[in-house]
């Protein structure tokens, strides 16, 4: 049996890989996948890619075509969720900020550098037409991380997923100030360059077995139900982000690649920009 060792964020997101393993979906058809959580985010996974820890990553668009173009040896393979991201802009429940144009200028937690949280903060910043240059951060690795940097205003924001972070702003835990959906296709699925060298037939079938379990995934009875019990969230809130969440099935095109290039390079977080053939690989 052929193993694939792949990372990926523990939210809803992620739910018909997990399916497809409990059911055997895929060792069925000889495939030995094995799923590792990254509460951390992408940029642990970029570099668990970067050091062969991974052979497939689901992971943020723009973070890890940043990374590729700053040297990891991985292509996106496949577009995995077609939708935006809605990244909620958070303050600690307590904290003086009440409106976005407040937080000019304070300090943003991230889980780390090139992580999603930290190429967003950039993102709202140009959208905001805040100074990119002014824009400060402190490394907390995790969401509880970021709880405690809010609470202890060692940083005063903190940029993550609308849904996930939803039970901690019900919980008062944390307060929504505003969110900020990416401007492109959210998440996508690379692999590294030498595990598609290696044996693409296996990547192939793995994405075969995915892609059928998520053309039906919003169709399954109760899927609601199931992920608001597996995930702890509010039904009300899970069936609102089903409503705003779409999988795909198909390779990401060039124009999504050189929106994604052509924002990082406006934002001065990549050195050179390169075309889409560097950045994807179909098998």
């Amino acid at each position: 049996m052929k193993t694939i060792k792949i990372g990926g964020v523990p939210e809803h997101f992620n739910l018909p890989w997990h399916l497809c393993i409990e059911e055997n979906k895929f060792s069925d058809e000889g495939l030995n996948v094995i799923w590792k959580d990254f509460p951390e985010g992408t940029g642990a996974m970029c570099q668990a890619l970067r050091a062969g820890e991974l052979d497939v990553a689901v992971i943020l668009t723009e973070g890890i075509t940043r990374d590729i173009i700053n040297g990891n040896e991985s292509r996106i393979i496949q577009t995995y969720i077609g939708s935006p991201l809605i990244w909620g802009i958070h303050v600690a429940a307590g904290s003086p900020y009440k409106d976005i144009k407040d937080l000019k200028g304070t300090t943003a937690a991230i889980s780390r550098k090139g992580s999603g949280s930290h190429l967003m903060a950039y993102v709202n910043a140009q959208h905001r037409n805040w100074d990119i240059n002014d824009l400060k951060f402190e490394i907390v690795n995790n969401l509880d991380g970021a709880i405690s940097a809010l609470q202890e205003d060692e940083a005063q924001y903190f940029m993550w997923e609308h849904f996930t972070t939803k039970p901690l702003v019900d919980n008062k835990t944390f307060r929504l100030v505003a969110d900020c959906p990416t401007p492109w296709p959210c998440f996508v699925i690379a692999a590294r360059n030498e595990t598609i060298r290696k044996d693409p037939n296996r990547l192939q079938k793995m994405l075969e077995i995915l892609n059928a379990e998520t053309r039906e995934f919003k169709l399954q009875r109760n899927i609601d139900i199931v992920l608001s019990e597996r995930y702890q969230q509010k039904l009300e809130d899970i069936r609102k982000w089903l409503d705003l969440t779409r999988w795909s099935q198909e390779q990401i095109s060039d124009e999504t690649i050189n929106k994604v290039i052509k924002q990082l390079a406006n934002l001065n977080l990549i050195g050179s920009k390169v075309s889409p053939s560097e950045i994807k690989h179909s098998l």
